[in-house]
């Protein structure tokens, strides 16, 4: 059971001088194509978020085709980096994860690239592997989960790979559901908590930038998006799932991802973005589509300009939009759910969570 605070006697709860601000901790997502981060301290069942950074660093462009990262590549994540350390620095922040995810699983020059980074910036990486990226974007979504949920799906889509993970979750008690997800903290992929099953698990080598630069070559916009619609789905054949028929009663989608967050924000017509609006919101299928459309006949000129896309997403937000119609086409669900989190909270929530320093999240408290 993950620790809580609340209940804790002896000596870590004694110690506890709840007249000080609690310390911070920093969590660092680097991926395909943003170099993102965020510094927090634990507040009840919360993070309350103190600084934060994203960048949109481009770190795989070019690896599609070489299996290496690019000089010009690593240049602009190592100034991101800088960044990031004197943020850690400002903060007074000693306990951390600095992680790395596809784009460094793959490279060849990646363990020099991550040597380069430790003298330049004084930061260690740790390249994780897609297990346990899978399993901390889901520990993120925990306070997002239903009590009604039965079947759960989760969907990470990241630059450079999308992971899904599937629970059955109907022999846990309902007010236990939530948890069940976030006590996957501390667990492998093959084991569960409170009566969680998890069916099966995939990290698909196929993200919004990698996918893009796949069908870069296509020119024509409709035809391009299709073709990546249809090769992303025939990836997930090896996905226990995909051959289940499932009822949208008590089956939950929960979508974390810039792809997923920019459809919410067009779905609402913000020009500009506000998590609390998005986070947490419902869409249906239909209005997923409806946005998809959307994108489609504003075509590339017309997303670039569309300030709910935004300009650092314009390039990307098609091949997202092909995963997510793939997912929704083959488990038609009456609503997905919009999380505005991934990595970086499933890595702070870790950490807490560990240290006994977090309550347990309710979905009240999401």
């Amino acid at each position: 059971m993950i620790p809580n605070p609340q209940a804790q006697t002896g000596k870590a709860a004694a110690a506890r001088d709840t007249t000080r601000p609690a310390e911070p901790y920093a969590a660092l997502d680097l991926g395909t194509n943003s170099c993102r981060m965020l510094v927090a301290r634990p507040n009840g069942a919360k993070l309350r978020i103190i600084d934060s950074f994203s960048k949109p660093v481009q770190l795989g462009a070019g690896l599609e085709g070489t299996g290496l990262l690019a000089r010009p590549a690593m240049e602009r994540t190592i100034h991101a980096l800088r960044v990031c350390r004197r943020k850690l620095d400002d903060n007074g922040v000693r306990k951390m994860r600095l992680v790395a995810t596809e784009a460094c699983r793959r490279a060849k020059n990646a363990e020099a690239f991550i040597d380069k980074v430790a003298r330049e910036t004084g930061l260690s990486l740790e390249v994780i592997t897609a297990e346990e990226e899978a399993r901390l974007a889901v520990v993120s979504c925990g306070p997002l989960v239903r009590e009604s949920t039965e079947q759960l799906l989760v969907v990470d889509i990241g630059g450079g790979s999308t992971e899904l993970v599937w629970f059955d979750l109907s022999d846990v008690a309902p007010e236990m559901r939530a948890e069940a997800i976030l006590a996957m903290h501390n667990r492998k992929m093959g084991q569960g908590a409170f009566g969680a099953k998890i069916v099966d698990w995939i990290s698909v080598p196929l993200g919004v930038a990698t996918l893009r630069d796949r069908f870069i070559d296509v020119e024509d916009d409709c035809g391009r998006y299709a073709l990546m619609s249809c090769f992303f789905e025939e990836k997930l054949d090896g996905f226990i799932p995909y051959e289940r028929a499932h009822t949208p009663e008590n089956f939950q989608i929960v979508g974390t991802s810039g792809t997923v967050t920019t459809v919410a924000a067009s779905h609402l017509g913000l020009h500009r973005y506000d998590r609390s609006a998005v986070d947490g919101l419902d869409l249906s299928g239909q209005e997923i589509e409806a946005v998809i459309r959307e994108y489609l006949r504003l075509g590339p000129e017309g997303r670039r300009l569309d300030p709910r896309i935004g300009r650092d997403r314009h390039v990307l937000i098609m091949s997202g939009a092909a995963i997510l119609q793939s997912l929704l086409r083959i488990w038609p669900t009456e609503v997905l759910s919009v999380a505005d989190r991934g990595l970086r909270e499933g890595l702070l929530y870790a950490q807490m969570c560990k240290d006994g320093v977090i309550a347990v999240p309710r979905p009240e408290d999401a």
